[in-house]
């Protein structure tokens, strides 16, 4: 059993896991960046795992845009394009889709983006008749849309989202994300999600762990949200690190019976803290 420091100011315990981890899974939202500003020690963390051969990549619960406009936005902030690997709950859920429903018709409540992704995947996104619904974080929604997402969730067919994820991180605050759309769904159509695909979902982490080509076991996911990035520790069974730079504050992390193997302030201090001795 492996045992874990809490935090950066109290007693060390043994971290050998984290310091030692195959491979660093990142989430971007409120751990790597907000909005379009980096967040303290982002680049420099990335450098710091380059100079020690160790493989990262980049997770995000956040299904609006594909993993191109992740990577292009990346870039513009100034990470190197071989750094630039991303991996979305949109990829982990286009697996999952063609795995189980290869061949069904979905009513996918997403962006243009990932409407284009499901595409360029093979997905039947034919919406007449609809098989199956699949619910996004979709930062265009009409009501006519959402109106016709729940007439399907009210008929029963499968229902499946992307990602939990209350709410997203952006400049100045916080905007609803798909959690908050699900909650909605559910007081209309009294339905929950058959499955939810993201984080704290093992899929997707199972996903990131292929692609690095390393055991899920063997990976440390760094992320600013208890509820999906941190409760991968119990569910996929992975090595986890808070950053205190998005949605979770020192209160929540208090209160919350999910707890982190290591908290830091943001990137800059986990990366002085893997330095030390």
């Amino acid at each position: 059993m492996k045992i874990f420091k809490v935090n950066l100011e109290g007693d060390i315990l043994n971290m050998k896991f984290i310091k030692n981890a195959a491979a660093y899974v990142l989430d971007m939202d409120g751990t790597f960046y907000l909005g379009n500003c980096l967040l303290p020690g982002a680049v420099e963390f990335l450098e710091f795992l380059n100079q020690r051969g160790i493989p990262f990549c980049f997770l995000t619960n956040n299904s609006s845009k594909s993993p191109k406009d992740y990577q292009d936005k990346l870039i513009r902030l100034g990470v190197k394009p071989d750094d630039a690997r991303v991996y979305t709950s949109g990829d982990a859920t286009i697996a999952y889709l063609k795995h189980h429903y290869p061949e069904k018709r979905l009513y996918l409540l997403g962006t243009d983006s990932l409407q284009k992704q499901f595409i360029e995947a093979g997905l039947n996104t034919n919406e007449r008749e609809p098989e199956l619904a699949v619910l996004a974080y979709d930062t265009q929604v009409t009501y006519e849309r959402l109106t016709a997402f729940c007439d399907l969730v009210r008929k029963g067919l499968p229902y499946i989202a992307t990602h939990p994820d209350i709410n997203c991180p952006v400049e100045g605050g916080f905007a609803p994300d798909a959690g908050a759309f699900m909650a909605l769904i559910e007081a209309s159509a009294g339905r929950k999600p058959d499955i939810v695909i993201g984080k704290p979902n093992p899929l997707i982490i199972e996903g990131a762990a292929e692609r690095l080509n390393v055991s899920t076991q063997d990976v440390v996911m760094v992320g600013d949200r208890l509820y999906t990035d941190i409760m991968l520790g119990s569910t996929a069974g992975v090595g986890t690190v808070l950053v205190l730079s998005g949605e979770t504050t020192p209160e929540d992390m208090g209160a919350s019976v999910v707890k982190p193997d290591l908290v830091c302030q943001d990137l800059g201090d986990l990366r002085r803290y893997l330095a030390s001795e």
